[in-house]
């Protein structure tokens, strides 16, 4: 019998491979994500250990002797993005920019490119999916751009290699990796083995010849960037854009940054000329936040090193079937069921056959415990049809029993409240002594989520 093609068979969520198909992935436990890529061996290839002329052996050097002036950040001129960034962007890095298609990944990467032209740096911008005179429609809109600026409309990566290799720029641009292909695959373009391939040469391009490589990636409807889930664990630095691509709004989460901290946001508004910064993101949050209404409690969220102050609104009212329904936007469903059962077990509150629908307003998604208190407050609050005074703002971790647990960076949490007008502040009594330095607002420690719902 003759011998077939040799397969292998990928993940298309985290990467395993496996020599068979299965039906479950054993990495990540997700069905139906295996898919069969061929695998094509390079015959004559040379030796691991042997040194190509030219090419010097790498050598231990003294931790002490590492010289950091050699990373020196350069700026991108978008405040947001520097600090998402970590302080801007780092030569010879590698940064994965993803998002739903429409968002505003490419006009962010081209607003970038024209900063960066225009301070002197040398710019490719590589499109696999638009032509030269489509960029050109694109960048009028953003304004003009300076000689430093190159186009390339190419998919082939050895092509690309080659005119990196020639042109040496500051910063390049790959829109997007899914149209890469490399000639030796036989796989087609966007396949999980085109997709590894290709970010390891690009990766070894940004390190070998410090070249910052932005490299765009198109995400699923599941959320995550198509292809395998290793590509994240390939490069430098991920950012997703958040927000509905209708909506005026945009957020950039670092998700990973080897450079800087990971989960720092940055806030954007989609203008007719382009992204705009949003400087103040909290008050661009609670922008038409309605005023003596029920069910609505501001609280604070930290993202990365950023306070971020939003408004949690709930509608809780009876239902007309047999099975409430519980609704959460921009929250996990099942803390909202969790805090549900605190409440009715604790306080009393006969919400066992109610609807609850809670938003946080803004097109924000929070996973930090911090805004339990305000979901809690906000439920009673339209349970009790009761509203909250617009100048109060809560915040706290809720435990099983009830308790009102510390949260971190109290401090500037209560700073960025009495900055924006505030004047009570709901928090743990843990965090009571650590926050009292901040003057103009008033402070009111709770060790319990009835202490809580009771000044209300």
């Amino acid at each position: 019998m003759a011998k077939g093609k040799a397969t292998i068979f990928y993940c298309q969520n985290c990467g395993h491979e496996s020599a068979k198909w299965l039906g479950q992935c054993p990495g990540c436990k997700e069905w139906n994500t295996m898919v069969e890529e061929p695998v094509q061996k390079k015959s004559g290839g040379r030796h691991s250990a042997d040194i190509l002329p030219g090419q010097r052996m790498a050598e231990p050097v003294n931790l002490a002797a590492v010289d950091l002036t050699e990373n020196a950040r350069m700026s991108t001129h978008i405040g947001e993005l520097d600090r998402v960034l970590g302080g801007g962007l780092v030569p010879g890095s590698l940064t994965l920019v993803g998002g739903d298609p429409g968002i505003g990944k490419s006009t962010l990467l081209l607003q970038v490119c024209r900063h960066m032209a225009a301070d002197g740096k040398k710019i490719l911008y590589i499109s696999g999916e638009e032509s030269l005179q489509q960029i050109k429609l694109r960048a009028n809109r953003i304004g003009d751009f300076s000689e430093q600026m190159l186009l390339l409309c190419e998919t082939s990566l050895e092509t690309v290699e080659q005119t990196l290799r020639k042109q040496m720029p500051a910063v390049a641009v790959i829109d997007s990796i899914q149209t890469m292909y490399h000639e030796e695959i036989s796989s087609a373009p966007g396949s999980v083995s085109q997709v590894r391939e290709s970010t390891s040469v690009l990766l070894q391009l940004a390190k070998g010849l410090g070249i910052s490589v932005f490299i765009v990636g198109h995400v699923t409807k599941e959320g995550t960037v198509a292809g395998p889930r290793v590509l994240e664990h390939m490069v430098d630095t991920v950012l997703y854009f958040e927000g509905d691509r209708h909506a005026s709004y945009r957020i950039l989460r670092g998700v990973k940054n080897r450079f800087g901290s990971t989960n720092e946001i940055g806030v954007f508004e989609m203008r007719e000329e382009g992204l705009a910064e949003v400087k103040n993101a909290s008050e661009f949050m609670l922008s038409g936040k309605p005023e003596g209404a029920s069910g609505s409690v501001v609280s604070c969220s930290m993202e990365g090193t950023r306070p971020i102050l939003l408004e949690i609104q709930a509608l809780v009212c009876h239902s007309n079937f047999g099975i409430p329904r519980r609704q959460a936007t921009g929250m996990d469903l099942n803390r909202l069921n969790l805090l549900m059962a605190v409440l009715e077990k604790r306080l009393n509150l006969q919400m066992g056959d109610c609807d609850a629908y809670v938003n946080l307003a803004g097109g924000m998604r929070i996973a930090e415990p911090a805004i339990d208190l305000g979901v809690a407050m906000a439920a009673a609050s339209s349970f009790k049809n009761r509203a909250i005074d617009d100048k109060t703002i809560v915040f706290g971790e809720i435990g099983l029993s009830g308790e009102v647990r510390g949260v971190s960076q109290a401090a500037q949490r209560v700073a960025e409240a009495a900055k924006l007008g505030f004047t009570t502040c709901i928090l743990p009594q843990v965090n009571l002594d650590q926050s009292k330095a901040q003057s103009g607002i008033r402070l009111i420690g709770v060790r319990t989520v009835r202490e809580a719902i009771d000044l209300i």
